[in-house]
């Protein structure tokens, strides 16, 4: 139990805290913004520095494909269109349980607008048991619960690819998706464990691309710095941005780093009105090196509320037409939202296992394990004695 009154005592320490974090930040943003105008003027200069010396720079930073000064009102989508989400959750396996076993259930989502049609709200639910699903991981040193994350990626994205190909017909149509298209995580797998996750969830986009079905990947209160990072080089105190050779010890003080804890929506709410974006970005990150065509851009919206991260593949961006109607379909998905997208909140909400769901899992597979002839099925005597109490 939580005791109030003792942590009522830490509060004050907490808001003295916050308010000087809070200064300090407006402090890094001045500094930001000096660095932005710079960047602004020497936009083409600072992008060919960055191209030269990319393999020489000690941090992650993208790439703008467009001015920096811009700042595009996004179209009004047609009132005729369809938005299609997935998101998943999951039941991790656990020792003390009946059985060693783990449960993805993926929310999906497809909602009509203007066609007189039945939208689609529901789940899909698998349940992992075989030793191969359970154990696998382990000869890469991945923890069951990690690899069961990844798994559940996996299953969004094909997921997803399939239910866009089934629906798809002649009118405007959005695949969204909840968080990054770049899986930073991918990062620290090895290349074994990484060929059971990456490929598929590329095939499933490539499915996608083919039949012309636009993807999102949705990030509200992004803590991305990659376009902070860029005026980072405007604000390089040497002749080229060379960190292995004058910065290599990354704790030094260098001015290059006086707003490196600045997030890039703190920036953007500064230039962006509601409904405009800001310029596109191409992502640097190390692991869209695997991503072959796949390649990830990003931009700034602001949404009304907040200024919400929005990322694309490559072949959306390079067709105007689609990348309009898609930023369109995300606003007014927004806008339906009251904050954000509707489809994606609702197949949260289609995903997501709650206390009773769990319980009734754990029920359903209790008798099916009495039936088979099993015996001694019951949770540990620590699970037992946790979901009861004395006081």
């Amino acid at each position: 139990m939580l005791d109030l009154t003792k942590l009522t005592r830490q509060m004050q320490g907490l808001s003295q805290h916050l308010t000087e974090e809070a200064a300090a930040s407006r402090q890094r943003l001045e500094l930001a913004q000096k660095y932005f105008l710079h960047a602004c003027q020497e936009q083409d200069k600072l992008v060919e520095q960055q191209k030269r010396w990319r393999d020489r720079i000690l941090f992650a930073n993208a790439t703008p494909v467009e001015p920096l000064t811009t700042c595009i009102t996004i179209p009004t989508p047609d009132k005729v269109h369809t938005v299609i989400a997935t998101d998943g959750s999951q039941i991790a396996p656990s020792h003390h349980e009946i059985a060693y076993c783990y449960l993805l259930n993926i929310g999906r989502i497809v909602l009509h607008y203007g066609q007189n049609k039945h939208p689609i709200l529901d789940s899909l639910p698998e349940i992992f048991y075989r030793p191969e699903d359970l154990y696998m991981s382990r000869r890469w040193g991945i923890k069951t619960e990690e690899w069961m994350s990844y798994r559940r990626t996996v299953s969004e994205a094909t997921i997803l690819a399939e239910l866009a190909v089934s629906v798809k017909g002649k009118i405007p149509i959005l695949a969204m998706t909840d968080g990054s298209l770049i899986y930073w995580f991918l990062e620290q797998l090895p290349s074994d464990a990484r060929e059971h996750i990456l490929p598929p969830i590329l095939a499933a986009w490539q499915q996608m691309q083919d039949a012309q079905i636009p993807l999102m990947g949705y990030l509200s209160a992004s803590r991305s710095i990659e376009g902070m990072n860029f005026l980072r080089l405007a604000a390089c105190p040497h002749p080229v941005p060379d960190c292995m050779s004058f910065c290599p010890n990354q704790q030094e003080k260098v001015p290059c780093k006086a707003f490196e804890s600045l997030r890039d929506t703190t920036l953007w709410i500064t230039q962006l009105q509601p409904g405009q974006r800001g310029p596109l970005w191409r992502s640097n990150a190390r692991i869209l090196d695997l991503y072959a065509s796949q390649q990830i851009y990003f931009c700034y919206v602001h949404v009304g509320v907040e200024i919400a991260r929005i990322e694309l593949p490559e072949w959306v961006v390079q067709d105007q037409k689609l990348l309009d109607q898609s930023l369109g379909l995300m606003l007014a998905q927004v806008q339906k939202g009251y904050g954000y997208p509707v489809a994606i909140a609702e197949a949260h909400n289609q995903a997501v296992v709650r206390g009773g769901d769990k319980t009734r899992f754990f029920a359903l597979l209790e008798r099916q394990m009495i039936k088979a002839g099993l015996k001694n099925v019951g949770t540990s005597y620590k699970e037992a004695r946790k979901r009861g109490s004395i006081a």
